[in-house]
């Protein structure tokens, strides 16, 4: 059901992708589009009249506390990666999860732009198009991405052997990119919202990665608060010496 939900709202988005969609500014000067409003609206409809019983939870439509009685509920971004969505870039998607305490236990990432599905389900495995993905053993030099001041933090070592990528406007994709080997980590800067990483998170997990919190620990979500602290994505011992940086910008 969820990645047949995906497919058609990836459908939806692509009838505003490259057409100048009307575009609104948010609370803290974030765009949202009538792509993301079509979607939405499309995804709220579908899934919650299949599953009455599960709470909601998106980026696009207002929080209602009821949600937080339901067993599960879907947590959604209708576009993860609006400004590149608006720029004509093809690095975003429509990002789907449903969440049981606290934890994802589907997980699908439609990008119709670049032809790619991503999904995941507990002990399933990641997949994408079909095919089995996995991160990759650290290469030689990693390849790495988030924001520079917290990849300037990385001790010396990785300094010296690491590969920056260029900005990536979905984080969701960027994580999904860590779990289908061709990106190896990535920080995520403090007040990252379940939406953008509920989905993915469990992509990266079935795929052997993690993402983690400045304890090491996986953020949980669906709960009262919906936005996170610094949080970092990998496998390894790269990830190991993220967490270490993830500390120095974690108050107290």
């Amino acid at each position: 059901m969820l990645r047949r939900a995906g497919e058609e709202a990836g459908r939806i988005a692509l009838r505003y992708f490259g057409k100048q969609p009307e575009v609104w500014m948010k609370a803290g000067n974030s765009p949202v589009t009538e792509a993301d409003y079509a979607v939405d609206r499309f995804l709220r409809e579908t899934l919650l009249a299949a599953r009455p019983d599960y709470g909601w939870l998106s980026e696009e439509t207002a929080d209602a506390p009821q949600r937080l009685s339901a067993r599960r509920t879907f947590v959604v971004d209708p576009i993860d990666g609006t400004r590149g969505f608006m720029d004509g870039r093809a690095a975003w998607c429509v990002s789907l999860a449903v969440v049981e305490d606290g934890c994802s236990v589907a997980g699908v990432l439609e990008c119709p732009a670049k032809r790619e599905t991503y999904w995941a389900e507990p002990a399933g495995g990641a997949w994408c198009n079909g095919r089995r993905i996995g991160v990759r053993l650290l290469p030689e030099t990693p390849q790495s991405a988030g924001p520079k001041p917290m990849l300037d933090m990385l001790p010396a070592e990785w300094q010296r052997r690491m590969r920056r990528e260029a900005y990536i406007p979905s984080l969701a994709y960027r994580i999904a990119l860590i779990a289908g080997g061709q990106l190896d980590a990535t920080f995520v800067k403090a007040n990252a919202h379940d939406w953008d990483i509920a989905a993915a998170d469990l992509i990266l997990r079935e795929a052997g990665g993690r993402i983690i919190d400045a304890g090491g620990k996986a953020p949980s979500f669906a709960r009262a608060t919906v936005s996170h602290g610094p949080l970092a994505a990998g496998s390894g011992a790269l990830l190991d010496a993220m967490a270490g940086v993830l500390r120095s910008f974690t108050p107290g």
